[in-house]
């Protein structure tokens, strides 16, 4: 319990100076940054702190923190050299600017890295001997779920930078299969942690990684937010898109009138 109130210190601190950041530059952004940021750090710091085997808070601070990190700097590009995302953007209109509101947002996420730093601790109470396959296991996971995840960026950041493509819809490479291959991805991802846990008296905690992950993308704020803000700039377009596109599980499209023309 200790260990995650030093994870709450830190996350209140860090999530304090995005929201004064946000003040000078007029970017909600920043908060993604921070929150991957908050979480990588977690996964650090509970390694560290743990008292299960070497072997499983090694290869947690490992992929946990590289996870974070590479999540961290790719969300950091986008904030300093992009316009403030129009879900952030409708957001600080819909509050009229105020910074209360706004601070009370940041401090939410703070939260929310202690949410997701559960998994975490029963990956660091893990003293299950004989670990090596299940570490094996979920490097290979990891490496699957974040490469597809820095694919699926890359794309992305790719056709954006297009000027030509202004208002259009991403259906290149994995974005043609899926609405939001990231997020699916992203979710994938925390199977990884199930997978370090096994056998930890704690397993229950680590399977709150994909459940809860799966909860806030689908339903919550992830998909949603992000699918009315492309119909409010792409309209059309995108909905086609999602009509012929499914949602997150990645699938082959479906025939579409308005896209074959």
């Amino acid at each position: 319990m200790i260990n995650l109130l030093w994870v709450l210190l830190y996350a209140v601190l860090v999530m304090s100076w995005g929201w004064a950041w946000q003040r000078r530059h007029h970017n909600i952004g920043v908060v993604d940054v921070l929150w991957a940021k908050g979480v990588g750090a977690a996964a650090l710091l509970l390694a560290l702190l743990g008292e299960g085997a070497v072997t499983p808070r090694v290869a947690l601070a490992v992929l946990g923190g590289l996870w974070g990190g590479r999540l961290a700097l790719h969300l950091w590009h986008r904030v300093r050299h992009e316009e403030e995302d129009g879900r952030y953007r409708y957001l600080r209109e819909h509050w009229q600017g105020h910074q209360g509101k706004i601070f009370g947002f940041f401090m939410a996420q703070a939260l929310l890295v202690v949410l997701f730093a559960l998994p975490f601790v029963a990956v660091a109470a893990n003293q299950t001997p004989g670990m090596a396959p299940w570490v094996l296991a979920a490097a290979l996971v990891w490496l699957l779920s974040v490469g597809g995840e820095a694919l699926a960026d890359r794309q992305l950041a790719r056709f954006r930078s297009n000027p030509a493509n202004k208002g259009r819809t991403c259906r290149d490479g994995l974005w043609r299969y899926s609405r939001h291959p990231n997020y699916f991805f992203e979710w994938l991802h925390w199977f990884t942690y199930v997978l370090l846990a096994v056998g930890s008296p704690l397993w229950w905690l680590a399977w709150l990684g994909p459940v809860l992950m799966y909860v806030f993308l689908r339903y919550l704020s992830g998909i949603p937010f992000t699918e009315k803000q492309a119909l409010r700039s792409r309209g059309d377009d995108y909905q086609a898109y999602q009509r012929s596109t499914p949602m997150f599980f990645p699938w082959f499209p479906r025939p579409s009138k308005e896209h074959s023309a």
